[in-house]
């Protein structure tokens, strides 16, 4: 036995000897705290606090909520807002998430405050997960600081997820740079409930002063008293990074009677200092071409979320107003029989002429069982881009989308005739509306095909708007109205009445454009192409040339809705 071996046998032996005794103590343990667990396992466990994260909103443009927040708001479990201004955000929380008002008592700032954070407490002590949002930055100007310490006081764990303060984002957005060459110092003044003194302030710094529009008068009496020209300028910006924004522009001198005569009311951030001149060439948000445009957008729901975003884009207000309501064939059975031919291989071709044939099909392939190997050996034609986008969802690349117009009669141009040599069979399968045109059957038939034209989903009109949108839509005080196919224009007059003769008339394509005439309705703008974004952009390209006009002319730009024209010019 070599050393090395006589020294691992004896320590296997101790190792032995080591795991008894191990095993030996862990039984007398065991037995010995067998009563003892069974004396504390009627002790009631507490339920563990639940964490906070305050998460700053921004001052008003939802799009500037940060990603993390979003992400934040994707794994709450309890929501406390401030009002009905943080509801666009929800749409970011899992379904079923609690949403806790928490918009205070009333009264001073410091009982405010205290209620917001008793409340946050509260609810941290019943959710695991709960998000605070704060409008702008939580500890900026906001009341998130003296909240977190509430939570840190009652052993609640909190994270903080910084927002952009309208400190800074509501001069941007008014096109004033808060900082330039030569002007690189800024103080924040909030003027919300202690008397400052104001005499300590430089004029040749840039002053953002908060909570200042009801004192603004004695404001700028004692910054002109602190040795502030009376000439320096004065930029009022009310409600900043929304649709709604408005900035009145004047002095220390002038700027009250300014507001006065622009009849601009409300809280507001107030820049002061010689960058207010730069607005003139910055400005960038209130001259986008539909800025402040009141737009009503007749469509389905669950359609207009594009052409929504598209417009909010470029400064618009946007309004849906349902005038169609997609539902269920009357009689399901042409459709069943259909799916049924369409796997037994009666067709060449299937044709789908808008999203909601799409959506119809894979509605019925999916009370079947069916997924897209079921267009094995089928050739897809799809009328437009949309449409197409739709059916690539399914994992298919259509065969043919038209090379022109995106319309049934652009996918009548392009279809191939039918060849008994080429084409086995010759039957093509159409889903479509109940009151889709016979543009495309005709042109099929008139190139060999043989059609199965069924009626995929009905076009039903919907209810009335409430009264004050019909009154709005009569009296002209929507700016514009934008029609995305013909049925919307037929719905809208016969639900609400016509548009007035000073609203912008914009429509998806040639189509919606005959039909939009034959109401008496001149059209403005229309599509190059048949989409919600173009469609858009049309009414853009419109905007901005009005603008344009008016500048040109030294006119003031006022909206459509702003001007009252006797009657619509004639086409």
């Amino acid at each position: 036995m070599t050393p090395a071996q006589g020294t691992t046998t004896k320590a296997h032996k101790t190792s032995r000897k080591t795991t008894r005794a191990k095993a030996d103590v862990s039984a007398k343990t065991a037995a010995t705290a067998a009563p003892q667990k069974a004396a504390t396992s009627t002790v009631k466990q507490t339920k563990p606090l639940g964490h906070v994260t305050f998460v700053g909103v921004g001052p008003g443009d939802p799009a500037l909520l940060t990603l993390a927040g979003r992400d934040v708001l994707a794994n709450a479990d309890a929501v406390v807002v401030e009002g009905p201004e943080h509801d666009a955000f929800l749409t970011y929380c899992p379904p079923g998430v609690e949403v806790i008002d928490g918009s205070g008592a009333e009264g001073s700032r410091a009982l405010r405050v205290a209620a917001r954070a008793r409340l946050v407490v509260k609810t941290a002590k019943s959710a695991a997960n709960v998000v605070r949002l704060l409008s702008g930055d939580p500890f900026t100007f906001s009341s998130g600081a003296e909240e977190a310490a509430a939570c840190r006081k009652a052993g609640i764990g909190f994270n903080v997820v910084p927002g952009v303060s309208e400190v800074s984002a509501v001069p941007t957005y008014a096109g004033i740079p808060l900082t330039m060459k030569g002007d690189r110092e800024v103080t924040v003044v909030d003027l919300a409930e202690n008397k400052l003194d104001l005499t300590r302030l430089q004029p040749k710094q840039t002053l953002v002063l908060l909570n200042a529009s009801e004192v603004l008068k004695e404001t700028a009496a004692a910054l002109i008293e602190a040795g502030f020209d009376a000439g320096t300028p004065v930029a009022v910006t009310v409600g900043g990074t929304t649709t709604t924004q408005t900035s009145v522009v004047g002095t220390l001198e002038t700027i009250v009677a300014d507001l006065r005569a622009a009849k601009v009311t409300g809280e507001a951030v107030i820049v002061v200092g010689a960058v207010v001149e730069q607005r003139e060439a910055l400005s960038w948000f209130e001259t986008k071409p539909l800025f402040g445009w009141r737009i009503l957008v007749p469509r389905t729901k669950d359609q207009a979320g594009p052409l929504m975003d598209r417009l909010r884009r470029y400064g618009a207000m946007p309004e849906e107003v349902p005038t169609i309501s997609v539902e269920p064939p009357r009689n399901p059975q042409q459709m069943d029989k259909a799916i049924r031919g369409l796997v037994e291989g009666r067709y060449e071709w299937v044709a789908f002429t808008s999203v909601n044939a799409v959506k119809a099909v894979r509605e019925k392939f999916d009370e079947y069982g069916l997924d897209a190997r079921a267009f094995s050996g089928l050739k897809i034609a799809a009328v437009g881009d949309k449409t197409a986008e739709a059916i690539g969802a399914w994992g298919i690349r259509p065969d043919l989308v038209p090379s022109g117009e995106q319309s049934a009669a652009g996918l009548v141009e392009d279809w191939p005739p039918f060849d008994e040599v080429l084409d086995p069979i010759n039957r093509v399968f159409l889903p479509r509306a109940d009151i889709a045109t016979e543009t495309l059957v005709a042109g099929l038939t008139d190139l060999g095909w043989e059609v199965d034209d069924v009626t995929a989903y009905r076009t039903v009109r919907a209810a009335p708007p409430p009264a004050p949108t019909r009154e709005a839509i009569k009296s002209g005080k929507f700016d514009a109205v934008v029609f995305t196919s013909s049925s919307t224009v037929r719905n809208l007059v016969g639900i609400a009445g016509k548009p007035h003769a000073s609203t912008v008339i914009a429509v998806i394509g040639p189509a919606t454009l005959k039909t939009a005439e034959e109401h008496g309705l001149r059209v403005d703008a229309m599509a190059e192409t048949p989409s919600a974004e173009e469609l858009a952009d049309a009414l853009a390209r419109f905007g901005a040339d009005r603008r344009d006009t008016m500048v040109e002319a030294g006119e003031p730009v006022t909206r459509p809705s702003e001007r009252r024209p006797g009657s619509r010019r004639k086409s």
